[in-house]
């Protein structure tokens, strides 16, 4: 992570460009949280890259200061896979819907995950599809009615924390927009651990989801760490366990949703790992860019 020697305020980080979203939306929320972890951590703007796909939630580099792509529908994380790898010095965040992560881009997200790269990927969840005007997405609740599912939708709902804990992330959380204080202590976390981060923001669209709003949310939401229900996060089985809750609200009115911070542990990035074999490759026939070839073909053709 780059720092500045003059420290800036949080509305320094952002764009000129001013956001088209509706108001009331929950992604005014996460702009909000990453410029103020940005100026709490004295961060660089020049070494930050936002990526995103297509949706809401993705136009979000578009109103910060810092280096942004903003991708194809579905392909956020391979592009910031290719920076990462080019440039490991940049702060990476993917800013991203639950429709664009888990339907079209879904076959991405276990690869990105299991090579551990160090990156930020914050998924905004409103739980249907809303720039294209509301249909169902793989996080809507059975039986929600969407555009193209008039009669309710009969697919059952994915559950992102599983998901990603069974995949491999190095960091796992949830939290709620609404609450700005703990949405940005979730970022401040997520960027200071180095590896794979990903927190699920349930960010409620004020336009097309009638159910899971601000005042649907603001009475389940109950934070597993501040109450002392999840106290070793590197517990894998513990989070897992906690996490097979998460979606439960939608099939029984009493539940309640948990936020926080459900499993990180501490291991060897992508990069790192590239290092060390390249490092290795030297030893053995000298620098890539100009190898013993006698030894790898010796090697290689034995």
């Amino acid at each position: 992570m780059k720092t500045l020697d003059v420290p800036l305020k949080a509305k320094d980080y952002r764009s000129d460009i001013e956001p088209t979203w509706c108001p009331g939306c929950g992604d005014f929320g996460v702009v909000t949280a990453i410029t103020k972890v940005m100026s709490e951590l004295n961060i660089d703007p020049d070494h930050v890259m936002a990526v995103s796909g297509i949706g809401c939630s993705s136009r979000l580099p578009l109103w910060l200061r810092t280096f942004g792509f903003h991708s194809c529908h579905g392909r956020a994380l391979p592009v910031a896979v290719g920076a990462a790898i080019a440039n490991p010095e940049l702060t990476m965040m993917v800013t991203i819907g639950d429709g664009d992560m888990f339907s079209i881009g879904a076959g991405h997200v276990p690869h990105a995950v299991r090579r551990n790269f160090d990156m930020n990927v914050f998924c905004m969840d409103n739980n249907l599809y809303a720039l294209t005007k509301n249909q169902v997405s793989p996080t809507s609740r059975e039986g929600r009615k969407g555009s193209l599912t008039p009669y309710g939708t009969i697919d059952i709902p994915i559950n992102p924390i599983d998901l990603m804990i069974t995949y491999g992330a190095t960091f796992v959380a949830q939290t709620y927009t609404g609450n700005i204080k703990h949405t940005t202590d979730l970022i401040m976390k997520a960027i200071q651990h180095k590896g794979f981060s990903f927190i699920n923001m349930l960010s409620p669209c004020p336009t097309y989801n009638k159910e899971e709003t601000f005042k649907y949310y603001k009475p389940k939401v109950y934070d597993i760490n501040e109450e002392k229900v999840h106290t070793d996060v590197s517990n894998r089985l513990k989070a897992l366990e906690i996490a097979a809750t998460a979606i439960d609200h939608f099939h029984d009115a009493e539940a309640r949703i948990p936020i926080g911070v459900f499993y990180q542990v501490d291991q060897p990035v992508f990069n790192d790992k590239l290092n060390e074999l390249k490092t290795r490759f030297k030893t053995q026939y000298g620098s890539p860019e100009k190898p013993d070839w006698n030894k790898l073909f010796d090697e290689f053709t034995a």
